[in-house]
């Protein structure tokens, strides 16, 4: 990835584009990304406002698909010779990638493509999204577009209901896009906008209904186990099950504990079920095989998932370069689960003493915690390294008195009781929380040295 300056072919003035030829998703998937969000590769003249793709040779390569696709953009004008000379070299990088056995027969017979477009609509096949599904994006694009466009709200609504085959998770996960680039323009106006539209398209389409009902149930199953608080016992979620007056509110619940229906939960419902007259447990018997099927449908999509975060880390495990690919892919570990599946992995590393796995797994967990590390945690931890330097460690306070913030003070007293909490005994945490202690002291020194010269 480059980004250079290129020609706009409609004005032809200097316009800045990310330029980038081999897309090779299975050491860097967020080059897919890449290529089918438009950030590479793409031009936006500010000039005379054309947007377009760059003119430039591309290979896109994915091993696990066994795709190996070409497209060379007809205005270069390039001979079958200099298309060679091109895409030798980028198929050869992305060979050398791979380990020996998974170099296979693909590479011998690479996909030209003569429009862009069409390479992008195979891409995109190969993921299960046809062309039709193309067609009907961009038609939600379209009508979003046009309720952007009109002012008044007796406009907008009517078109949203003839709209209503077109209204779907899609629309709103486009739509949700569209509010957030609103949101950090800081726009006021723009902002104003795109909530009412959102509350239009809910309240004036049939899946916009449905979707408000569920999460008013999602909502009201949040409350009833709020108000049990200690109170949430087997009996007690039982009762809440057999209670609910809907499907919705039914996996809510067991979405939110599924956590705690084990074998004794279920024997705890079979008892509940016989305290019952012989006349209401047909009901309840009812309920509890919809619980018990439900419950089965979450394991399996969480097994599912499971399965696709551990072949998502073992691709991470074969990249030449872990600490990029990891880095490359850092947002993916702002999900708890594939945090906890990494975590799980390295136990089992331990366990069996895979010491190379460990190590390699080892690697992506310090890059993704140094990744989400807040800046004032890297200070403070400077700053504990000094602490036995009393006149260093003032010395760089005072150097770097604009960084002390009050979120540093904050940051070193939650660490402080953290330590102070966990009653841990060993040598180690009684002299960081000693460190830590001096740290926190000279801060509050150095804040009440400054307040008072100021006064």
């Amino acid at each position: 990835m480059n980004e250079t300056t290129v020609r706009c072919p409609q004005c032809k003035q200097p316009v800045p584009a990310v330029v980038e030829q081999l897309f090779d998703v299975t050491t860097d998937p967020d080059s897919k990304k890449r290529l089918l969000g438009r950030i590479s590769n793409y031009i936006r003249c500010q000039t005379c406002g054309y947007q377009g793709p760059v003119a430039t040779p591309i290979v896109y390569h994915d091993n696990e698909k066994e795709l190996l696709l070409t497209y060379f953009p007809p205005e270069l004008g390039l001979s079958a010779n200099d298309q060679e000379k091109i895409i030798g070299p980028l198929i050869k990088t992305a060979m050398d990638r791979l380990p020996q056995e998974k170099r296979k027969a693909y590479f011998l017979r690479p996909q030209n493509f003569f429009t862009y477009q069409s390479m992008v609509e195979n891409i995109l096949e190969k993921d299960g999204i046809t062309k039709q599904m193309l067609d009907e994006q961009q038609k939600q694009i379209d009508l979003l577009q046009k309720l952007l466009e009109m002012p008044q709200s007796e406009n907008r609504i009517p078109l949203i209901q003839a709209s209503a085959g077109i209204i779907n998770e899609r629309l709103f996960v486009i739509f949700e896009r569209i509010a957030q680039g609103a949101i950090s323009s800081g726009d006021k106006q723009a902002i104003d906008a795109v909530t009412q539209i959102q509350k239009e398209l809910i309240e004036n389409s049939e899946y916009g209904k449905t979707v408000s009902a569920e999460l008013n149930e999602v909502e009201a199953a949040v409350k009833s186990l709020k108000e049990l608080g200690n109170g949430l016992t087997r009996e007690a979620l039982v009762r809440l099950l057999i209670e609910a007056p809907n499907e919705a509110r039914l996996t809510a619940l067991i979405n939110m504990t599924r956590g705690g229906m084990d074998q004794s939960f279920f024997d705890t419902f079979n008892a509940i079920i016989n305290s019952y007259p012989q006349s209401d447990q047909s009901k309840l018997v009812t309920v509890r095989e919809r619980v018990m099927e439900l419950v089965k449908h979450f394991d399996q999509l969480m097994q599912q998932q499971v399965g696709e975060i551990e072949m998502f880390l073992d691709q991470l495990l074969e990249s030449p370069d872990i600490e990029q690919a990891a880095l490359g892919n850092i947002s993916a570990f702002e999900n708890e689960t594939v945090m906890a599946v990494l975590e799980a992995k390295i136990r089992e590393a331990q366990a069996t003493n895979n010491h190379q796995k460990l190590e390699k797994l080892s690697r992506i967990f310090s890059v993704v915690q140094q990744a989400n590390t807040p800046p004032e945690i890297d200070l403070i931890n400077s700053l504990v390294e000094i602490a036995d330097q009393p006149e260093l460690l003032e010395k760089t306070i005072m150097e770097n008195r604009e960084k002390m913030s009050e979120e540093v003070e904050q940051f070193t007293l939650a660490m402080i009781q953290q330590i102070e909490q966990s009653e841990s005994k060993e040598e180690q945490a009684k002299e960081i929380l000693e460190r830590l202690y001096t740290v926190y002291g000279k801060l509050l020194n150095v804040k009440m040295r400054g307040n008072l010269n100021s006064n």
